[in-house]
């Protein structure tokens, strides 16, 4: 098989291109190398060489974590014989736990 290359036109910002064309020379390769072995290990992986997340993902991984932990603590109060608590009362007990840290009590 014959190998045969093409062009490939990207825009990237002066002050990205010119750190990028640095980090190239000091790591000794050039621009389209780089480029190339960028393409290389994707394929070869079948997935990009880094993580890639929206915000919108992490925030809903938060959330659902969040929601486990609550979930966790109704679990406990039910253990502990506290689950009737008012919020008033939990309230109280984390104002004391707060003087408690700062050494108020």
């Amino acid at each position: 098989m014959e190998s045969t290359s093409t062009n490939i036109t990207i825009r990237i910002d002066k002050e990205t291109k010119r750190n990028f064309e640095n980090f190239c020379d000091n790591v000794g390769i050039n621009l389209t190398t780089a480029f190339n072995m960028f393409v290389k290990a994707t394929l070869r992986t079948r997935e990009l060489p880094f993580a890639v997340t929206d915000i919108d993902t992490r925030k809903k991984e938060a959330r659902k974590l969040f929601l486990k932990n609550v979930e966790d603590m109704q679990q406990q109060s039910i253990i502990n014989g506290t689950s009737d608590m008012t919020m008033d009362e939990i309230d109280d007990i984390i104002a004391e736990v707060r003087k408690d840290k700062r050494g108020e009590i």
